[in-house]
């Protein structure tokens, strides 16, 4: 698939999105199994819960573990997209469940990841929020001092794939707020390639959202570490 006429054109490079990436079946089956997993799977936090796949990234390396295959089947098919350092793979998948007027503070998914991510939104819409980091001139040698702009947003449907690359990955930071509705307004870059049409202030109820965010880790090891160091 070329993801030529996905590109959204009003944001900055690179963002592509995909509206009924999967099929309603394939959605279903993804909740199904996401709520089948063994409790002890779970890691919750103060405003969600989560499962890692394929191990837990780690500045020394992630230690890989088997994937199943009702995920493994979706990792594929974004594997086959090519937008992975050649012949890579995804080899990691974060599944994120928020319920309506749960969110997640602004932040960059960082250097342990190949820079791309790939989301993949089931049972809910919600809508990606973006703001610039920008630093003066003191503050660039410092990561963690960083002041927020708000800039522009995504409205993620249900079934849809979003995948962000090169200057969005490396210079913005993304959230999704916390609240239970969601107000359309022209922050949101992608509504011309959504499967619905939609109106400017129209006002949407969340739902409960299940995040498969899929990506490539490219240091793995056999060998399991002692994190604690």
């Amino acid at each position: 698939m070329s993801l030529d006429k996905f590109v959204v054109k009003q944001a900055p490079p690179t963002v592509f999105y995909i509206s009924n990436f999967i099929s309603e079946a394939e959605e279903e089956m993804i909740i199904k199994n996401v709520n089948s997993v063994p409790k002890p799977k779970w890691t919750q936090l103060s405003n969600r819960r989560l499962q890692n796949w394929g191990g837990i990234p780690h500045p020394k390396g992630m230690v890989a573990e088997k994937i199943p295959l009702w995920l493994q089947t979706h990792m594929n098919q974004i594997g086959q997209l090519g937008i992975f350092a050649p012949g890579k793979m995804p080899n990691h998948v974060l599944i994120n469940e928020y319920q309506p007027a749960q969110g997640i503070m602004p932040h960059t998914d960082g250097p342990l990841f190949h820079p791309t991510i790939t989301t993949i939104s089931c049972g809910s819409h919600t809508v990606l929020d973006f703001s610039k980091r920008v630093r003066s001139d003191a503050e660039k040698n410092d990561a963690s001092s960083t002041h927020q702009e708000d800039d522009f947003s995504l409205f993620l449907e249900r079934r849809s794939l979003v995948v962000i690359q090169d200057e969005v990955y490396d210079n913005y930071l993304h959230s999704i707020a916390e609240v239970s509705r969601d107000i359309l307004s022209n922050k949101i870059k992608n509504l011309q390639l959504c499967q619905s049409q939609y109106e400017n202030n129209q006002e949407l109820v969340r739902g409960t959202r299940i995040s498969l965010t899929i990506r490539h880790v490219p240091c793995t090891t056999k060998v399991l570490l002692r994190l604690s160091k």
